[in-house]
């Protein structure tokens, strides 16, 4: 039988095609399970939402009611407290009794239900939705929201089970009915002793305000902030995968894929993953740091419109920023040295367009360095643009 790439990205990575971040897991599993209110940061791509899956999984074992709702996914208050609702009372809830498990739950506001004995998202399942129509007003959403925020709680209570919450891109909830939300969320949790939650988020500066003085969220629990893994042990891991699936990597070329990623777990798995693809494909046994080359070549000659329709609805001075960003490795944007090798206007029009591209998911944070969110971006940009 022919293996299987070992390189997952784009999806959720079960545990075992999981790179290192065994400390964070154990220490998130720990948490939730005493019923910690985890605050998880983290920039994007850099596996946040599988080390979250990884811990429910874990606890799930252990007889742990588990929910998970990726807050962004909602496009009103409204609608993301009934999706907060649906998956709560739906969690490990035969679909034949859910109708009367929500009546127990939600005792002012009576949700309307609608069960699909077919399952138009799965043909021959049942599926079910669950809406609050009668709430049209503000007061009425109040209303809803100390109900649904209740939920953990009774829940726990009434099945005599811990449960663990993730609120994952909980930073959205902020522009939810002008930010009341999380005066009313902190106060639901923060009675719940038996509800474990973590609040995740993957733009750090929102999140960051979230939880500073002055907001409901202050010292509300734990942070946990997700670092980089160290590239040496992510290089052992690539090419320990790569044996394991019956390729043997020549030397350098974990360390090659780690940096052409700049180090962000989702690149990184994605170059490993279309570099094993090419390899198989050509039906050698071994794979080296010009099969790398090759592949990334390919991809950026796949991407190459995408890339340049990014590029071209930039504004001049923010094109100049981001090629200055690429050569410079993000480092020193502001001095005048930097400003005056590539051409730049003055320190304050620098900050603009950095500031436009975090806006756009461009370009991140890290530390004091500034790098792109997308590492073959940066590599078209080092050989496309001037």
């Amino acid at each position: 039988m022919a293996s299987s790439n070992p390189f997952i990205y784009g999806e959720i990575v079960a545990a075992g095609a999981f790179a290192d971040r065994d400390e964070e897991y154990h220490r998130l599993t720990e948490d939730l399970r005493a019923g910690q209110k985890v605050f998880l940061i983290s920039p994007r791509r850099y596996g946040k939402s599988s080390l979250i899956r990884r811990a429910l999984d874990s606890l799930a074992r252990e007889r742990v009611i588990t929910v998970s709702v990726t807050v962004a996914g909602s496009s009103s208050y409204v609608g993301f407290l009934e999706a907060y609702a649906q998956a709560l009372i739906a969690a490990e809830t035969p679909i034949a009794r859910f109708r009367q498990w929500a009546g127990e739950l939600m005792r002012s506001m009576r949700p309307e239900i609608t069960v699909d004995p077919g399952g138009s998202d799965r043909p021959g399942a049942p599926s079910l939705s669950l809406s609050f129509p009668t709430v049209r007003t503000s007061r009425d959403a109040g209303r809803l929201a100390a109900e649904v925020f209740a939920l953990p709680g009774r829940i726990a209570a009434a099945r005599k089970r811990p449960v663990a919450i993730a609120l994952d891109e909980f930073q959205t909830i902020a522009s939810f009915d002008e930010g009341s939300v999380e005066e009313a969320l902190r106060a639901a949790v923060q009675q719940q002793r038996d509800v474990g939650y973590v609040f995740a988020g993957s733009e750090p500066s929102l999140m960051d305000r979230m939880i500073s003085p002055r907001r409901p969220f202050y010292k509300a629990g734990p942070v946990m902030r997700l670092q980089k893994i160290d590239p040496a042990d992510f290089a052992e891991w690539l090419e320990a995968r790569f044996a394991k699936s019956g390729l043997r990597a020549e030397s350098g070329l974990g360390a090659a894929i780690v940096d052409l990623a700049d180090n962000v777990p989702y690149d990184v798995q994605r170059l490993a993953h279309e570099t094993w693809d090419d390899v198989k494909a050509a039906g050698r046994k071994a794979v080296g740091v010009d099969d790398l080359h090759a592949t990334l070549s390919r991809i950026l000659r796949q991407q190459g419109i995408v890339f340049e329709e990014s590029w071209q609805r930039l504004t001049l001075a923010q094109r100049g920023v981001l090629r200055a960003l690429v050569l410079e490795g993000g480092e020193e944007l502001l001095s005048a040295d930097v400003r005056q090798r590539h051409r730049l206007a003055g320190a304050s029009s620098v900050q603009s367009s950095l500031a436009a591209l975090i806006r756009e998911d461009i370009v991140m944070r890290d530390g004091s360095r500034y790098m792109l969110t997308d590492s073959l971006y940066r590599e078209w940009i080092a050989r496309k643009t001037f």
